[in-house]
């Protein structure tokens, strides 16, 4: 798709000033709320909400709403992709160093919340995530999803208490398992160690950047994990790059739901996700979504979702 000369105008208007330059310059490196962009803006929340209006109707970011709150990112259509990164190319990174050191120290908070939060409840981790649904049903189901196996090799990202490494790991020749709280890869040590599953690596690692090689997993588990990040889409990136031809991505998470104290309490940052937007991010990471598996609560609480992205086998792109 490309621009109409009027809809190219318009683009670049609503783009034309100095806070939505910023703005979009933000937004390129992850997805923000408005207080978040107020207090890097350094601007008032109503001032910051006038400007994403103006580039929301402009086309060039998308806004989702979270809960009770809502998020803006860059647009994800393809021809307002290639003119923010145009102009952003050419805008002087020195001109955002005051917001980039603003936005760095949001993260660091954010992150030492989030550390401070899994070091304290590593301990009754399970416990914690067998409030919202049947754990049983759950497990049956990511069973059933991962498929017979044997697997040469497992990635568990965010491994936390190591779960799906025992519930998993017996199907795999090898497992690697990463989690940013020491405390939860100690944790994982010991429940791998007393399940007596052997050949698996737990390391200290980021979902971002697990600094693993391309196309050499064929199973790689993303469970409860994309709703605490800042970036979820990037982290699915990040374990399709893992996924070799053949192999399979699970993601398990929630269905958008209304929980807003599950900010505060447990440090969720997303309040579930659609299916449209977990089929997107699969696409555009080069999988294809074969199976989306909702399983209801018993009673009262949280839906969770098994999502499956597979990546074509070499003789399915060959006969293609």
């Amino acid at each position: 798709m490309t621009y109409r000369a009027d809809q190219l105008v318009e683009a670049l208007r609503g783009a034309g000033e100095p806070t939505r330059l910023r703005i979009l310059a933000l937004l390129a490196t992850e997805e923000l709320s408005v207080m978040e962009l107020s207090g890097v803006l350094e601007q008032s929340q109503p001032r910051v909400s006038r400007h994403l209006k103006l580039l929301t109707d402009a086309g060039l970011i998308e806004r989702f709403p979270d809960g009770a709150r809502v998020y803006y990112r860059l647009s994800s259509e393809t021809s307002a992709r290639r003119l923010m990164d145009a102009v952003l190319d050419l805008l002087d990174d020195a001109d955002g160093e005051a917001d980039q050191r603003r936005l760095d120290a949001v993260r660091r908070e954010r992150a030492a919340d989030a550390e401070a939060y899994f070091e304290q409840i590593a301990p009754s981790w399970d416990r914690i995530r067998s409030l919202y649904v049947r754990e049983s049903a759950v497990e049956d189901a990511i069973l059933a999803a991962a498929g017979e196996g044997p697997f040469e090799r497992l990635v568990d990202l965010g491994t936390g208490s190591g779960r799906m490494l025992t519930l998993l790991g017996r199907k795999a020749k090898t497992a690697i398992g990463l989690d940013l709280s020491q405390n939860m890869l100690n944790i994982a040590r010991a429940n791998v160690a007393k399940a007596g599953i052997d050949k698996v690596e737990l390391r200290h690692g980021d979902v971002f950047a697990t600094r693993l090689p391309d196309l050499t997993a064929d199973l790689v588990v993303v469970h409860q994990v994309l709703h605490y990040l800042t970036d979820p889409s990037a982290a699915v990136a990040e374990a399709a790059r893992l996924v070799r031809p053949g192999g399979r991505l699970l993601i398990v998470d929630f269905a958008p739901h209304a929980l807003e104290h599950l900010r505060d309490e447990h440090q969720h940052r997303r309040l579930g996700f659609d299916d449209a937007e977990i089929r997107r991010w699969l696409a555009e990471a080069g999988l294809e979504c074969d199976a989306h598996t909702v399983l209801p609560p018993d009673r009262e609480g949280l839906t969770v979702c098994i999502w499956t992205g597979r990546r074509a086998a070499v003789r399915e792109v060959k006969a293609a």
